[in-house]
């Protein structure tokens, strides 16, 4: 199942030598209790899943640093390994009957995600999409026809995704819709509760998107509403009928989404929404399969919260909770019958643990936890914190401190999430944990555009790169120095994706905001930045344009945002870390910025590693990765 690695871009002359990576790695060693390795290693055991008869749970484990599937029996204590991946680690995973398992994985990062299948005794492998440089993404794993399943590829033009249904054990697919018009692809289909593709959506006139409707299969889409993609109706899934109604996450005139019931056939919503939330947008509704009821609504303030819709669902989480203590608890897979499930607890100083629970009984078992060898107690509070930016808006975010240490005069670590139409949640964060436990404070924001707070705020990010959403994460830091917590001439920047741009921003923007910073994966010109996305990203890039700005008509604006050209302002210590397989943020961004210093005799630490794309998956270049990172930032500040 081992592809054969392509060649790879990248302008070998840039890279820093091993000598030098070598000395920022010493530069990251001390004494301490927790090593580098203990916050960035595979979990021995992750990511369980019940089977659809309850009969086994199966988890993703190591296997020669990789991440393989594992099976075993419920009751018994041998775990059998079923897969041998030993060059990428598999992404994920799900069971599509009681004996065959699905797995997608990529190769060396590039995102070109294939289907795998294998019984779940190890027999029976077969690469189910053996095609070049294609995608897929899963439409419908129809539980309820066991041999098949309903896939998205992009294998007959790379920009546009069609449908086929697929056998699991034969390989056969059928193709079930066509998608040929570039100028209105079509971008998204979705079935009914028989597995029938009965809704799609398209791109139309570059910023708008259509909803489209068949009442059969056998019936052509008909076009149900068009909006501006600034608003619209997202279908979660049909009504326990099969009719004509779904249920939606909808901001139809209104700035939050909620959730709300929808007549596809008049294009309208029905009623009052099932839920709302006065602060954050609500896109997430649960219901029993075998039950036909909703049962419950989550949602994202500062934490994750439920609503709960069904009182015997409310009821399992109530037990649970009163079982596991203070930790969050999520149900994360449940059998056919839905009397087993798989639970997951978690804190913002733990990974937490797995359980099984068989509600007939009320009984309640540990299965494993994920990072036995950290303490929690070891470990530092996520608080939620909340600053105002300089034109009025506010800003939601996360501040970690190092545990045991006066909280005054710290050095800082800011870190900027990626998206940017993305956000920050309250959780354990294995990179936070780690710079705390070296005795940096550590301040996340939801800068303007951060997903989940409405339409207006991110609207607001729009045309806004390098502008004011970075006036967000300046404000934060004097924030910090207002309250006398930061160190002003000790605070570091570091991000990845729209983060590593937001790290090269602050140190060309504002050069003497930070003391040193670290560019992981980041954009450096806006322009080369467009010309380089993948091309299933090719029919939203109106969109882009708008959100981002339009290379011709925002020519000076993109220009004046664009870090690349502007490094004769930087005089901030950098180190820059890429994928030499990034589709996302093509590895020609990171060259840019380091060829462009360099030329002004400037030194930047260069990590190009060249088995990775967006992020580095495979554990030895996390390890090394965050070790010349934490040698980088003890070198340029003083914890």
């Amino acid at each position: 199942m081992i592809k054969e690695q392509k060649t790879l871009p990248g302008d070998p002359t840039l890279p820093t030598s091993s000598d030098d990576l070598q000395e920022l790695i010493a530069a990251s060693k001390g004494v301490y209790k927790y090593s580098i390795e203990d916050f960035f290693r595979n979990p021995e055991k992750t990511r369980y899943q019940l089977s659809p008869d309850g009969e086994y749970f199966s988890y993703m484990g190591p296997y020669e640093r990789r991440q393989n599937i594992f099976v075993q029996k419920i009751g018994e204590d041998h775990a059998v390994r079923i897969t041998s991946e030993t060059d990428r680690s598999i992404a994920g995973y799900f069971w599509a009957n009681n004996n065959r398992i699905l797995f997608i994985k990529d190769s060396g990062g590039d995102e070109n995600f294939q289907l795998y299948a294998v019984d779940k005794d190890g027999t029976n492998a077969k690469d189910l999409t053996p095609f070049e440089d294609v995608r897929i993404q899963i439409i419908d794993d129809l539980p309820d026809i066991e041999d098949e399943v309903i896939i998205g590829m992009n294998k007959n033009n790379p920009q546009l995704f069609e449908p086929y249904r697929l056998n699991i054990t034969s390989g056969r697919l059928q193709q079930i819709a066509e998608n040929t018009d570039i100028m209105e692809p079509l971008d998204s289909w979705m079935t009914d509760h028989d597995g029938k593709v009965r809704i799609a959506s398209k791109v139309t006139g570059g910023t708008n998107t259509t909803l489209l409707y068949r009442r059969s299969e056998e019936e052509p889409l008909k076009e149900v509403l068009t909006t501006d993609f600034r608003e619209g109706v997202q279908p979660l899934f049909f009504d326990f009928d099969n009719g004509d109604v779904v249920y939606v996450s909808s901001n139809l005139n209104r700035d939050k989404n909620v959730i709300i019931r929808f007549d596809m056939q008049k294009g309208e919503e029905i009623g009052e929404p099932i839920f709302e939330h006065p602060e954050v947008d609500v896109s997430s509704l649960s219901y029993s399969k075998k039950r036909k009821v909703l049962t419950v609504v989550s949602y994202n303030t500062e934490k994750t919260h439920f609503h709960f819709l069904d009182t015997e669902r409310a009821d399992i989480q109530k037990r649970l909770e009163e079982k596991l203590g203070a930790y969050e608890v999520f149900v994360t897979s449940m059998n056919k019958a839905e009397d087993k499930f798989m639970i997951r607890t978690y804190s913002d100083r733990s990974l937490g643990a797995y359980y099984f629970y068989d509600e007939q009984n009320d009984h309640l078992e540990k299965i494993a936890e994920v990072s036995p060898w950290i303490d929690e107690n070891d470990m530092a509070e996520m608080t939620p914190v909340k600053y105002t930016s300089r034109d009025g808006l506010t800003i939601n975010g996360y501040l970690t401190l190092p545990k045991g240490i006066d909280p005054t005069n710290l050095p800082v670590i800011v870190n900027p999430h990626g998206g940017p139409w993305h956000r920050d949640s309250w959780g354990f964060n294995p990179e936070v944990q780690l710079m705390a436990n070296r005795g940096y404070a550590v301040l996340q924001m939801n800068f303007r555009g951060s997903t989940g707070y409405g339409r207006a705020f991110w609207e607001s990010s729009f045309k806004q790169w390098g502008r004011t959403m970075q006036d967000d994460i300046t404000d934060g830091v004097q924030w910090l120095i207002d309250q006398g917590i930061a160190n002003k001439n000790a605070i570091a920047i570091y991000g990845g994706s729209y983060g590593g741009y937001a790290t090269l921003a602050g140190v060309t923007f504002t050069p003497d905001l930070y003391a040193c910073a670290v560019d992981y994966v980041g954009v450096s010109n806006l322009f080369t930045f467009m010309k380089t996305i993948p091309p299933y990203w090719k029919p939203y890039l109106d969109m882009m344009y708008t959100m981002v700005g339009d290379p011709e008509k925002d020519k000076e604006m993109m220009a004046a945002a664009s870090p690349a050209l502007h490094t004769d302002k930087i005089k901030t210590p950098l180190f820059v870390i890429q994928g030499a397989n990034d589709p996302r943020v093509n590895i020609d961004e990171s060259d840019q910025i380091v060829r462009s210093l360099r030329s002004q005799d400037v030194e930047v630490p260069y990590l190009v590693k060249y088995d990775e794309g967006h992020g580095f998956h495979n554990e030895e270049n996390r390890f090394e990765s965050y070790k010349a990172m934490m040698g980088f930032f003890a070198k340029h500040l003083k914890a």
